[in-house]
């Protein structure tokens, strides 16, 4: 781990950091730190070379995505620092194991709509509710849009942090922790299985589903791949209580889904199974290739309740979403 960053963080995110090598024989280690940071921080590489930020959340920003660094340029305007705050010159004789800190630029990023709501705070978690596009942690081009940014300036938390995700495009109740100390506890509280969750979605009527449906099979989201598929005859790792809740005009209706587990897009791909895909989602049946920064259909999908013991003082928590389906 880097020592601490002589930068203080920006728009609620820490400096990004690049460290030399201890050791090297490479050309770029006998010159100049500008010969080494161009070698280092080619354009759109970032992730790819060695560059770190966020290192807390453990999520950098998409390969690919990210602004590109004008190392000249950053020289220049002494973006570039040391340890002790100095900035770095064009000219400095190359440093082994050095740590250098930076920050990137950002792209604009339009605003996204609705109201990040507060639904509890305490010295230990921060409990929102998120509308529909924003993410919940800063990624790929989604960086000041996103809960943590947002929260941690708004709220004047630092170590703000996501005791667990939604989707970007899924609306509803989201809990943070607030400071370091307190993460592994309540990520715990997701990670075991004992957080209990309800969601609702509008998706078509369907006469079938008046019963409760129990949805059980194996799900995975191949990497680089949009769409998430169901793995035949492996074993179950997703499982979601789909029940009627209320019908709604024409051929609609509100279904309340109860999971026991919680797989990337694992309630949008059960109600697609059962021939009743998500009003408003962009992925399932097919990808619409909407674009990220459109905001005119919000998906149907709420997180509207959770529970949970607290992990620290044993007490009973809920916590119920103010958003009312249709969105």
């Amino acid at each position: 781990m880097p020592p601490p960053s002589p930068l203080p963080p920006r728009h609620g995110l820490s400096a990004a950091w690049v460290r030399t090598p201890a050791a090297g024989t490479a050309p770029e280690h006998e010159g100049t730190m500008r010969d080494w940071l161009r070698h280092r921080l080619p354009p759109r590489n970032l992730e790819a070379t060695g560059v770190h930020a966020l290192a807390e959340l453990a999520v950098p920003l998409g390969d690919g995505q990210q602004p590109s660094v004008d190392v000249d340029a950053f020289l220049a305007a002494g973006r570039f620092v040391w340890q002790d705050g100095a900035p770095v010159r064009a000219d400095d004789p190359y440093r082994p194991h050095t740590f250098m800190w930076f920050h990137r630029d950002l792209r604009e990023e339009p605003v996204v709509p609705g109201e990040l709501t507060l639904l509890h705070r305490d010295e230990r978690i921060v409990v929102v509710d998120k509308p529909a596009f924003l993410s919940t942690i800063p990624r790929g081009s989604h960086v000041v849009q996103s809960v943590v940014v947002r929260a941690r300036e708004e709220l004047g938390l630092p170590e703000l942090s996501p005791a667990h995700r939604l989707d970007r495009v899924t609306s509803g109740v989201l809990m943070l922790t607030a400071a370091k100390q307190w993460r592994g506890a309540y990520q715990g509280v997701f990670e075991d299985g004992t957080a209990r969750k309800v969601y609702r979605a509008v998706a078509p009527y369907d006469p079938a589903r008046e019963q409760p449906t129990w949805v059980r099979n194996h799900l995975q989201k191949p990497r680089g791949q949009w769409q998430g598929e169901v793995v035949p005859n492996a074993p179950v790792n997703a499982e979601t209580l789909v029940e009627l809740e209320a019908r709604l005009d024409g051929d609609r209706a509100i279904y309340r889904l109860t999971p026991l587990t919680g797989r990337t897009h694992q309630l949008r791909m059960h109600l697609h199974g059962l021939g009743i895909p998500i009003e408003g989602d962009p992925l399932y049946p097919v990808a619409t290739g909407v674009s990220v920064d459109d905001f005119s259909t919000p998906l149907q999908l709420l997180a509207s309740e959770l529970a949970f013991t607290d992990p620290v003082d044993g007490t009973e928590r809920s916590f119920r979403s103010t958003k009312v389906l249709p969105l």
